[in-house]
């Protein structure tokens, strides 16, 4: 089987897993909140672990989360695309978390971009997100930094349109910012953007996420994804304001 053709064979198996998802979300929607976001499955070795991934972004960030293939996970992923910007995905987050219940011991990130936002309004969702127990997987500038990083590291600030245009060169083919596939691409990559995410965090010091252009934290969700969190992780978010 062709790469290719393996890839697509994985999609639609996602897409099959996340319709599954969207059925037992309607039915405990309709049975009441009694057991989570997702309903859990009995499981005799351990407890399932579930995250809530809500972006900023309605496709560009929703398609790269949703496509970690399940087996990496301890529970699927439940991503909503808030469509949105700064404090009102922190917003969206919490009201999912509290509206149908269950996320306690469990966890919700929250993923938007620096972008051109006023910096009060920035530091304002870290404040609000900080305060009310929701990770947060920001990027300065944009979240294509955490694509652009798998090519190489970069401690340069760059702009919007210049990321699109770094990603088309480093690709070899023009970059879709919507594209289904950008997981599957940049994977073999991803220890590689990892460990650039990590230094460039630990260069700025202190670390400012207004003004610390590029800088990112997607890293540590991406990790924890993995199943192999960063040691210094809760040090890293309690900073960030």
């Amino acid at each position: 089987m062709s790469p290719t053709a393996r890839s697509n064979k994985a999609r639609k198996e996602r897409e099959r897993k996340a319709r599954q998802d969207a059925k037992r979300l309607e039915r405990q929607r309709k049975r009441g909140p009694r057991d989570g976001l997702i309903e859990r499955e009995t499981e005799t070795r351990e407890q399932r672990h579930r995250y809530l991934i809500v972006c900023e972004g309605e496709k560009t960030e929703p398609n790269y989360f949703r496509a970690f293939p399940e087996y990496t996970l301890v529970y699927a992923i439940q991503v909503e695309g808030a469509g949105a910007n700064t404090t009102s995905v922190v917003e969206r987050a919490i009201e999912l978390r509290d509206e149908v219940g269950g996320y306690e011991d469990d966890e919700v990130w929250a993923v938007f971009d620096r972008d051109s936002f006023p910096p009060e309004r920035f530091n304002e969702a870290l404040l609000l997100a900080k305060n009310r127990g929701i990770r947060v997987a920001y990027s300065n500038e944009a979240f294509e930094l955490w694509y652009l990083l798998h090519f190489a590291y970069r401690d340069t600030g760059l702009s919007r349109t210049q990321y699109k245009s770094k990603l088309t060169r480093s690709l070899g083919e023009r970059y879709r910012k919507n594209s289904e596939q950008m997981y599957d691409k940049l994977l073999p990559m991803q220890e590689q953007a990892i460990q650039n995410a990590s230094r460039l965090l630990a260069s700025h010091t202190p670390l400012v996420p207004e003004s610390c252009n590029p800088s990112t934290t997607v890293h540590l969700l991406v990790l924890r994804l993995n199943g192999t969190p960063a040691d210094d992780e809760a040090e890293i978010l309690d900073n960030l304001i």
